[in-house]
């Protein structure tokens, strides 16, 4: 399974090697209706500041015409969804993918062994509104295909993903500074932001009259930055179990040692509830022990702290499974608190505020077993809100979440997939930000005791008010 935060086994990387499948056909069955004809003006578009780029014309943009081709990557999107999540189809358009100049190579897609990788999809009948997003985790730019790009392109929205900037568990050796590669991540996202926005032009003759950001986990993490950073580019965002990354303040280098602890036999149930893990999640627990805690937290550690422990987990976080996904010894005592001032110069650099600039919802689940919603949303709810700007700001705990849907199907009958409900607070906000509809106040969203919950979630929920 596909790790979000961190890596994923070495098998389903291997999986994730590029399909030298033929390129689907060019042609289309006639013209369209609506913005103009199938992929018209395809030769004329160019990506601004691109050093390569390939355009194709594609009779569906969605994963379900996609997949065995190399216009997307359904290994990398593996874990992200409930197997039986509904997928739309039946997208023509233009996709263009490429890279801006970088000087890293983590990610090995199309066998460009090039960063900065992005993906632009150009659907023919157009609403006038674009949707960008980074990878989650240490994913490259087609994760989130089937979680967000169908759905999106299915509502009639452009869609660009970026991988970030870099990828993979040893994306920490990126950059000359420490926390230079996830302050990279930010620059990523806006260049593609302000690219995307100038192909759009080129495509439909004016620019999107609406653009959104919005990403899962670290891409949660990207849409509460650029909302703070860059409001001039969008117009609203949905954050799904954004990474929150504060100094002095709980991150995921505040809590995840704990269970680095508890998996050493270091640290017992009341430490884990003192570090923000909900009680009720420990049946999750063993599964992020072998498959989360570890890894990540030596990966963040090392972006941001090389100097703790050289050794661990040195220039590469592996290369078996065993090897990456094992923790360090040393990141049970770790305590960033006491930390050289170094180390919060480096995550001050990337640090959120709370200071966002236009509308903007989260959702996480209660139980969140690698960014506990104690440690992460509930706090940065409090951020927002101290700056003045709970307003523009909802926030929808989702009762039986955790951090990827694809337990849901291991645990049917304890957990909840948050997609659905992901995509209703997606609608939710467009409705507030293009007709003026309010959206429902800040609530845990119930866990129907039965019906449809992985394609279904009604917002109104239960229990308004704030965390």
């Amino acid at each position: 399974m596909r790790l979000s935060l961190g890596v994923p086994p070495v098998a389903a990387a291997v999986m994730a090697a590029i399909v030298l499948s033929p390129s689907p056909s060019s042609a289309a069955a006639g013209a369209e209706d609506g913005d103009g004809a199938h992929c018209v003006h395809q030769e004329r578009l160019r990506v601004p500041g691109a050093a390569f780029q390939r355009t194709a014309c594609l009779p569906d943009l969605t994963t379900t015409g996609l997949a065995g081709t190399p216009y997307t990557d359904t290994a990398d999107q593996a874990g992200l969804t409930a197997r039986d999540t509904h997928t739309p189809s039946g997208v023509p358009g233009v996709q263009i993918d490429g890279y801006f100049p970088d000087s890293s190579g983590f990610n090995t897609t199309h066998g460009w062994n090039h960063d900065a990788q992005y993906v632009i999809r150009l659907p023919d009948h157009w609403n006038g509104g674009l949707v960008v997003t980074g990878a989650p985790g240490t994913r490259k730019q087609y994760a989130t295909d089937k979680a967000i790009s169908d759905q999106v392109l299915a509502r009639g929205f452009a869609y660009a993903a970026t991988d970030k900037g870099n990828s993979s568990a040893d994306f920490y050796r990126d950059g000359t500074r420490p926390g230079d590669a996830v302050a990279e991540w930010n620059t990523r996202t806006t260049q593609l932001t302000r690219a995307a926005k100038r192909a759009v032009a080129q495509r439909y003759g004016h620019a999107p009259r609406r653009t959104y950001m919005t990403g899962i986990s670290n891409g949660g993490y990207l849409t509460r930055w650029q909302l703070e950073h860059h409001p001039e580019l969008y117009d609203g965002g949905v954050d799904w179990e954004g990474a929150l990354w504060t100094d002095g303040g709980p991150s995921l280098l505040t809590s995840l040692p704990t269970a680095v602890a508890w998996t050493l036999g270091k640290a017992g149930a009341e430490d884990m509830y003192a570090a923000g893990f909900a009680r009720g999640s420990e049946f999750l627990w063993p599964y992020h022990e072998q498959a989360y805690w570890g890894v990540t937290q030596k990966i963040y550690r090392a972006e941001f702290d090389p100097a703790y422990d050289t050794a661990c987990p040195g220039a590469s976080a592996g290369t078996t499974p065993q090897q990456i996904l094992s923790p360090c010894a040393s990141d049970g005592a770790y305590d960033l608190a006491s930390r050289p001032a170094s180390v919060h110069r480096a995550v001050d650099r990337v640090a959120l505020t709370g200071r966002i600039g236009r509308p903007l919802f989260t959702l996480h689940g209660d139980l969140d077993t690698l960014l506990p919603k104690a440690a992460d949303s509930d706090v940065y709810t409090r951020m927002v809100d101290a700056r003045g700007r709970g307003a523009l700001h909802r926030y929808y705990m989702i009762q039986g979440g955790t951090h990827v849907d694809g337990l849901y199907d291991t645990y049917p009958d304890r957990l909840r997939p948050i997609l659905p409900c992901y995509r209703s607070a997606f609608d939710a906000l467009v409705a507030w930000v293009e007709r003026g509809v309010r959206p429902p106040a800040d609530r845990t969203v119930g866990r129907p005791a039965g019906g449809d919950v992985v394609d279904s979630c009604d917002l109104a929920g239960r229990a308004p008010g704030r965390s």
